[in-house]
């Protein structure tokens, strides 16, 4: 199991905080200066990926304590307690096995005694056989038409891997489709159904307990829709298909049990992209491509298991945002696509990780006194360079980011590519070397410009440099490639979860705001003017005005 230890308390931790004053003192540019090897040193290759760690704020040092720290707080063990199949989520009692989704039963696994390599290729194969009746035209809608469209229905883990990956892929896609529908605000279904044909559209309904109130919401409203169509009740079969374990509430709802796909309490949602909830990715991309990106995801797993702290690149990730967090004072990191398709992948990781490691409890039940997750948070580049590069230049944040990019484009349109790369390599090399008040004068002299004006404006100028990234660089944005990166990230945080000493896979976080809705819902609804509130002065206070607004009461 995991183990249960204060990193604060190890010597590793007193020696990264000693060490930490010393690396404030220096400079990327000086850190290059003296190791001309330092690009060669702390690069990572993986298959076609490569990861340039060489314009962080770490040294050999550093690198050694961060390696010892892992060691003291159990990180070998906690990886190996999560493959095995150990019901590491103690707070819920499962294990966590996401991982072994992507396995393709190289290893066999056990969960309360039962194999799950065998359900697991079931479902693969179920997946695969239904990816294929769609896009080969053999399923038909219930006026005989083929399906065009899919709209996934889901929350959460249930809509952002899935919508992330997907729009990731667009080079990938097919003639068929796919749309996802999350938000309980009616705006979502509606314009998404707006324009299909009910005759031709599939819903794939995403909810392991068939009971989510906004999953729930939008599928019984695009049932509603559905059947203002010529479509009677048993033509519900041909058009909505369950990713659910609640046999009883798929079946009531009108769909055949034969087309609902199981995935396992063992899943967590916002790790759940690997599973049946991956189902439209099948559907969309075709089967062999979303085959294709689980073997990505299962290349980094082997990569992580087989490799030592010095060449492992998740553990790497993991310990140099360690090191910024709890040694370096930074409060957020940015992660940064120059790919356009990938306009999803920085929400995908604020979910994946905010809601893994937003944690203020450790796993002995005590209240923690050092940080855990930090903000994620980040878009595409060159948009994001518009936006709120200015801030990561010149602003007193102090920012670490991840820029993501690939040597080669699906869309070999002018010289956008060349472009694209350059704007990713000169953003990297501004926010570690900057500029100098000498450089900006120097610049400003040779454009004539005057002693006063120079005086006067050169400050604004001046970029300080010293801030760190990290450049992940791909040959082109493939299955493979995705699955891998996504793999990369996904143990990241767990190995930042094991060193904080915290539960990454639960998230009790999430759950009061959804049991105060509950009892928000009928206070909205009631039309009686004399409702008793029993609620504090500003809920109460707000709530009276809504209905106010709505016509529900004086």
């Amino acid at each position: 199991m995991l183990q249960n230890i204060n990193p604060s308390q190890t010597k590793a931790w007193e020696k990264l905080k000693q060490k930490a004053e010393e690396i404030k003192a220096s400079s990327l540019k000086d850190l290059f200066k003296s190791d001309p090897q330092r690009f060669e040193r702390l690069t990572r290759n993986h298959e076609s990926l490569l990861f340039d760690f060489s314009k962080n704020l770490i040294d050999e040092e550093v690198l050694m304590l961060l390696k010892q720290l892992f060691a003291e707080c159990g990180v070998e063990a906690g990886l190996k307690a999560m493959f095995d199949g150990e019901k590491i989520n103690e707070t819920e009692g499962r294990a966590v096995l996401h991982s072994q989704l992507r396995n393709f039963g190289a290893r066999a696994i056990e969960v309360d005694g039962a194999s799950i390599n065998e359900p697991i290729a079931a479902v693969l194969e179920q997946m695969q056989d239904f990816s294929d009746l769609l896009i080969s035209g053999n399923w038909k809608g219930f006026s005989g038409k083929t399906i065009k469209h899919i709209v996934n229905i889901g929350i959460g883990g249930s809509d952002l891997g899935p919508l992330m990956v997907y729009e990731a892929l667009k080079p990938y896609h097919n003639h068929i489709k796919c749309h996802y529908v999350s938000n309980v605000d009616a705006a979502h279904i509606h314009e998404t159904l707006k324009d299909l044909d009910p005759e031709q559209t599939l819903f794939i309904i995403a909810s392991k307990t068939f009971s989510t109130q906004e999953t729930m919401t939008n599928a019984h409203s695009a049932r509603a829709w559905f059947l203002r169509s010529d479509a009677s009740e048993k033509d519900i079969a041909k058009h909505f298909v369950a990713v659910s374990t609640n046999r009883e509430k798929v079946v009531d709802f009108g769909i055949d049990p034969s087309n609902m796909f199981v995935f396992w309490d063992w899943v967590g949602g916002r790790y759940s992209v690997w599973s049946a909830i991956g189902l439209s990715l099948a559907c969309g991309l075709g089967y062999k491509n979303f085959e294709k990106f689980l073997r990505g995801g299962k290349g980094m797993d082997d990569h992580l298991a087989q490799s030592e702290f010095d060449q492992n690149i998740p553990m790497l990730m993991a310990g140099i945002g360690i090191w910024y967090v709890n040694f370096l004072g930074a409060e957020s990191e940015a992660i940064i696509p120059y790919d356009q398709n990938m306009h999803r992948f920085a929400a995908y990781f604020q979910q994946g990780n905010m809601e893994s490691n937003g944690k203020d409890t450790d796993r002995n039940g005590d209240p923690i006194t050092y940080h855990t997750g930090p903000i994620i948070w980040g878009e595409p580049g060159t948009n994001g360079q518009h936006a709120f590069f200015q801030l990561m230049h010149q602003g007193s944040r102090f920012i670490p980011a991840d820029f993501i990019a690939f040597a080669e484009s699906h869309y070999p349109i002018g010289d956008h590519h060349s472009k694209l790369l350059s704007n990713f390599l000169a953003q990297t090399e501004a926010l570690m070397v900057g500029k100098t008040a000498e450089e900006v004068e120097a610049e400003m002299q040779a454009r004539g410009d005057s002693p006063e004006q120079i005086a006067k404006v050169s400050p604004f100028r001046v970029f300080k440099g010293n801030r760190p990234s990290t450049s992940i660089v791909g040959a082109k944005s493939t299955p493979e490639a995705l699955g891998a990166l996504i793999a990369a990230y996904e143990h990241k945080i767990f190995i930042q979860g094991i060193v904080w000493n915290i539960y990454s896979f639960d998230q009790w976080g999430v759950e009061l705001g959804k049991q105060l809705a509950n009892t928000i819902l009928p206070l909205l609804e009631n039309q009686s003017e004399e409702v008793e509130i029993s609620k504090d002065a500003s809920t109460k206070g707000l709530i009276k005005y809504i209905n106010r607004l709505r016509g529900k009461n004086n």
